[in-house]
């Protein structure tokens, strides 16, 4: 067995971090925290967390990779296509006659469900209805989100995920119809008519500030909260709830729930919870 940071060893780390930097993760999991610590420790051939904390402390650039590392997130095109097939019918069913329909993907990584999202509004025909925004703490993702540009071999293993979600829709189509392909690169581009409407930015969800000065229809938060702490998880889910518009839909990822007073104020349909308004509680 590896080396594994004792709580007061994660937590050192956590607080010289907040005490050289911006960055806080003091109600993030600790569980979670320590593996990724871990992780970080063996790669780069550290003895022990205070070898590493001498090295962020003196390199700040090194501080800012290993921050990279630790806010890491996975996604993927439609990833759990039958959330996708439901939150089409739930747009379907409460937002298709709305003049705007306003998105936030909140820990948006490399933009794939940004663009995910922008697909199936185009194959509902709401796609001059969107305004969507994505933001992520880690500002490299957050640039291959602007981008919009990702190897063939990538986009094509999540080709099951788009034909799974197209037959369902009755739709004929293809991968291909939504990218523009670089042979030189071997990589594929999102179509510039989806590329040109989202807004991407680095944003710390832990603070709960929206910072884009608007209320949202779709909030997605996926296999992000898993990472917090309980009480920080029930501060965002209030924020979330005030942020989102009456009957707007706040996604959460598959094995993500919504517990305690905050569950009452949502109507739940799998991982997808609907908005209660404040007169309407028993809805």
């Amino acid at each position: 067995m590896g080396y594994i940071p004792t709580y007061e060893e994660v937590r050192l780390f956590v607080e010289t971090v907040r005490s050289i930097s911006d960055y806080d993760f003091s109600n993030y999991s600790i569980k979670s925290f320590t593996r990724r610590l871990e992780k970080i420790i063996s790669d780069y051939h550290f003895h022990n967390v205070k070898e590493l904390i001498v090295k962020i402390v003196s390199d700040r650039l090194f501080l800012e990779k290993v921050v990279k590392e630790i806010t890491v997130n996975t996604t993927e095109f439609f990833r759990d296509p039958d959330v996708w097939v439901r939150l089409k019918e739930l747009i379907s069913e409460y937002l298709y006659d709305k003049p705007k329909i306003v998105i936030w993907s909140s820990g948006c990584s490399t933009g794939q469900e940004v663009y995910s999202m922008l697909f199936l509004m185009d194959i509902m025909g709401l796609l001059d209805k969107v305004e969507i925004y994505g933001s992520d703490l880690n500002n490299d993702v957050v640039e291959v989100a602007r981008k919009g540009q990702y190897r063939v071999k990538d986009v094509m293993e999540y080709k099951e995920n788009f034909e799974t979600v197209f037959a369902r829709f009755s739709y004929k189509s293809k991968i291909e119809d939504f990218f523009d392909e670089d042979p030189k690169t071997s990589r594929f581009i999102v179509k510039e008519k989806y590329r040109k409407i989202p807004y991407f930015t680095t944003q710390d969800l832990t603070k709960q500030v929206n910072i884009f000065g608007k209320h949202f229809d779709i909030i997605m938060c996926r296999n992000v909260l898993i990472y917090f702490e309980p009480d920080l998880q029930n501060k965002l889910f209030k924020f979330f709830y005030d942020e989102l518009t009456d009957y707007g839909f706040l996604v959460l990822g598959k094995h993500e729930s919504i517990l305690g007073e905050m569950s009452m104020r949502f109507k739940r349909e799998d991982s997808i919870y609907i908005k209660k308004p404040i007169n309407r509680v028993y809805w």
